[in-house]
């Protein structure tokens, strides 16, 4: 991985400083850069980088700053994970408790992980994903029953 950065600088600096420095929190960098690939092919798109770089740089330099960010939510504490997924899911639109319960139902957390990433960290990440929002809407009935 090291080497594709450094190979990519330029994509990689360019696709941090102007584009993930602009969302405020880690899940949300991740759901970006996941929505980034498509989902048929596996090659990420991203018209802004495609303009400047060729196509070659632009996916080894999105694969590696996706398993980056990924890898860093899973060597993040669970507290802060939870943090981080309540700011990041209190951006989206709708309610919080309704955003809440369709990624818990839903489990659309599912394509977020990199292509690349061992199975045994998909299967961490989920286990992470469905205790945090068994956590968040634990933390919704209770707001509800308090009021």
């Amino acid at each position: 991985m090291d080497d594709q950065i450094l190979r990519n600088k330029s994509v990689v600096r360019d696709f941090t400083a102007t584009t993930l420095a602009a969302i405020p929190n880690s899940f949300g960098r991740l759901i970006y850069i996941a929505s980034l690939r498509d989902l048929s092919s596996g090659t990420y798109e991203h018209a802004g980088l495609a303009a400047l770089y060729p196509q070659y740089a632009i996916q080894e330099s999105l694969e590696c700053c996706h398993y980056e960010i990924f890898q860093r939510i899973l060597e993040t504490p669970l507290a802060v994970q939870a943090d981080d997924l309540r700011e990041c899911l209190r951006g989206m639109p709708g309610a919080f408790e309704s955003t809440v319960s369709h990624w818990r139902q839903l489990e659309s957390y599912r394509i977020l992980p990199p292509r690349n990433a061992p199975d045994y960290l998909r299967e961490l990440f989920f286990s992470n994903l469905r205790a945090l929002l068994e956590i968040l809407e634990g933390e919704c009935s209770k707001a509800r029953s308090s009021v």
